[in-house]
Formats: structure tokens, C-alpha cells, sequence
């Protein structure tokens, strides 16, 4: 599972090494190349909001076997892209149907024993966030010795035989909901009224993720600039730097399931916006931003599984729903967070940037210390809460 994770998410990343080379083809500014970084990351948040709560109404395996086929044919017109607006098209269809990582998600978080679903949760993402990260290191290889089309191509064979692995290895999960689609998408906002630790959760999310958008976006930029002028493959690199966030996975969950999650997300808010400090000051040093992409990768890892083991504890039989309320908006997040970074280095290139993160940053910690309870209260209110689902 956490290979297929890291497999399938990596169509979402492919593109960002390639936007200069992008750029190039197609006779347009990097800046406007860009915006295919924001479109697929659209197109996963409508994606997860759209199709991931059929998963907890239809078959978990064959949902998964489905998407996974039409990832394949959105790559291949990625692929065949004859202009930029194709091109755009195909970009946010490969979002669309990239969510396989969040029917997989909760999938794993069913199968698992409650005393252990925060390390599973962990081990899985470890996969998700490593298929994240190398995904830049082998598209900006690839685009700069065989060019951008070859990526997409290559990306699309994985899948298809990814399609048939899921097939033969993967277990059959019966689902629990009997309404239709329509009362599914309702009780999407149901569960967003009644369940706080929702809320809180998936706004330190939305938050967190576009800090991580509008740097990975915008670090694109400034590496293909003076006084770098990095090619698309030696900026890839930087995406092995990323990958050591993956090792903090675990620990994270194991952290999670001792209690310990508000106080693991805490940590990460804070180790993100130190990061956006380093970055700020690190316009013309690579080892400042490699140590920036330590700490955010680790830091939105603390964040984000520890968020996603709490949310997975509030109603096991609408762990798709929940899930899809939480993904959804963190990736809505990440997309205004790349178009939000592309706005500011039009504006102030990499020092806006800086600031920008750690406005959200700030925007992150708002939340989780407005919203503060203690552990005991909190339990309280799920033990009472009440939902018609």
C-alpha cells in the first residue's frame, strides 16, 4: 500500500521540475508554465471531494482499480499535448484521478487493530511523501535528458502496471453506507458542523499545505535563476533532500498513538515556520535551503499524520468521508498555496516568498491555539458526540 501511495501521488509532482522546460516548448513565461503545478493540485482537491466518499458506499479495491486505469489515459494526454491549454486540461485530470492514495489511506486505516492505526497511518505516508519527493528528483532527470513528454509517459506505464499489482495483491473492503451519492455528499457537511476536531484539524492543514505549495512551486524559479541556473535535473536533486521528512513518518505515528498528536502538530507549525525563516535568508545558498527542506518536510509530516490520525479516531464507519473533508481542503490549501507563491515572486520574488510563509505559518498557530482543548475535554466530546450518518 505504501508503494502504491507513493506511485500514484507522484503524478501530481511530476510536472513542477519540468515548468522551465515547459515554458520553453510552448514560447511562455515560467511564471504562467507554473500554473499547471496549482491546476493539478485543483484537480486533486476536487477529485478527493467528488469521488473518494463513493468509497465508504461502493467497493474499496475496484474504486481503486477504476481511478488508477483513468490516471493512465489523463498521463497519456498529458503526454500528447499539442498546446499549453491541453496541456491544462490534462493537468487537472491527472489530479482528478491521482486520489488513489486517499482510498488507500483509509482502506489501511480499516484493516489495522486501533492500538496500531497511527503507525500504519505513518508507514503509508512514509510511501506517499517519498513518491512526493523523488517524484521531482526522476522528472527533472528525465525532462533534461529526454525531455518533459518522456516523464508523463513513463508515468503512465508505471501506473498501468501498478493497475494490475493492485489487482492480484490487494484485499476486497466491503463498504458500510447504504444512501445514495447525494445524502454522502451531504453528510460531508454534516460531519464538518458537528465534528470539531474536524475543523480544527483540516484548517491547520489547508494552512500548512500551502506553505509547502508556494515553496516547492516557487523554488522551481529561483534555482533556474541567477545565481544557480540549475538545470531540471540537478533541481530534481533537491527533492532527495525532501525525502528525510519520510523517516520521521513512523515515529509520528507511533507518537499519535500514545495520545500524543495535538502536541506532535505543535512542534510541526513551529518547525515549518522556521523554515521560511531559513528560506528568506538563503536567496543565494544552497545549504540554507537544504536545511529549509528538512525542516518543512518534516514539520508538515508531523502536521499532517498526526492531524490524520486524530481524524480517523472520530467515526471508523465514515473514515472516507472524514477523510475526504480532510484531503480535500488540504489540497485546495496547497493549490492557492502554489498560486499564492507564484503571486509573490511576481511581486517580490524569493523574499516575498519567505514572508508569505510564515504569515501562514502564523495563520497555522492562530488556529491550533485558538481552538486548544486538553486532552480530556476533547475525548469528552467525541465520547458525546452525536451524528446521523
Amino acid at each position: 500500500m505504501a508503494v502504491a501511495t507513493g506511485i500514484i501521488v507522484a503524478n501530481l509532482y511530476y510536472c513542477q521540475p519540468l515548468i522551465v522546460l515547459i515554458a520553453n516548448e510552448f514560447n511562455i513565461p515560467e511564471a504562467e508554465a507554473g500554473s499547471i503545478t496549482y491546476l493539478t493540485q485543483a484537480g486533486y482537491a476536487i477529485g478527493l471531494f467528488l469521488m473518494v466518499p463513493l468509497g465508504d458506499k461502493v467497493e474499496r479495491k475496484k474504486q481503486i482499480l477504476v481511478t488508477t486505469f483513468a490516471s493512465v489515459l489523463a498521463l497519456i494526454l498529458a503526454a500528447l499535448s499539442k498546446s499549453f491549454f491541453i496541456l491544462e486540461i490534462a493537468s487537472l485530470l491527472i489530479g482528478i484521478t491521482s486520489i488513489v492514495p486517499q482510498l488507500i489511506l483509509p482502506l489501511g486505516a480499516s484493516l489495522s487493530a486501533p492500538e496500531k492505526r497511527g503507525k500504519v497511518i505513518g508507514t503509508i505516508m512514509s510511501g506517499l511523501l517519498v513518491g512526493i519527493l523523488l517524484s521531482r528528483t526522476l522528472s527533472g532527470f528525465v525532462g533534461e535528458i529526454w525531455g518533459w513528454r518522456s516523464m508523463f509517459w513513463i508515468a503512465a506505464g508505471v501506473c498501468l502496471v501498478l493497475f494490475f499489482v493492485i489487482r492480484k495483491l490487494f484485499p476486497e473492503n466491503k463498504p458500510t453506507f447504504e444512501g445514495s451519492y447525494g445524502q454522502l455528499i451531504q453528510s460531508l457537511f454534516t460531519l464538518i458542523r458537528t465534528q470539531p476536531v474536524l475543523r480544527e484539524a483540516t484548517l491547520i492543514n489547508v494552512f500548512s499545505f500551502a506553505q509547502f505549495g508556494a515553496f516547492w512551486t516557487t523554488m522551481v524559479l529561483l534555482l533556474s535563476e541567477a545565481p544557480f541556473n540549475f538545470n531540471s535535473a540537478t533541481i530534481g536533486l533537491f527533492g532527495i533532500v525532501g525525502a528525510s521528512g519520510a523517516l520521521a513518518a513512523p515515529l509520528v505515528g507511533k507518537i499519535g498513538d500514545k495520545g500524543s498528536s495535538r502536541i506532535a502538530i505543535g512542534y510541526g507549525i513551529l518547525l515549518m515556520f522556521l523554515s521560511f525563516i531559513v528560506f528568506y535568508f538563503s536567496s543565494e545558498s544552497v545549504v540554507g535551503l537544504v536545511i529549509g527542506i528538512i525542516l518543512i518536510d518534516i514539520g508538515i509530516q508531523a502536521i499532517h499524520i498526526s492531524n490524520q490520525t486524530r481524524v480517523y479516531s472520530i467515526l471508523p464507519e465514515a473514515r472516507n468521508r472524514l477523510n475526504t473533508v480532510f484531503m480535500s481542503f488540504s489540497f485546495f490549501g496547497t493549490a492557492l498555496g502554489s498560486a499564492f507563491g507564484l503571486f509573490l515572486w511576481k511581486i517580490g520574488a524569493w523574499e516575498a516568498v519567505g514572508l508569505g510563509g510564515m504569515v501562514l505559518a502564523a495563520l497555522a498557530f492562530a488556529v491550533y491555539a485558538f481552538t486548544y482543548k486538553s486532552k480530556r475535554k476533547q475525548q469528552h466530546a467525541l465520547n458525546n458526540s452525536e451524528i446521523n450518518l
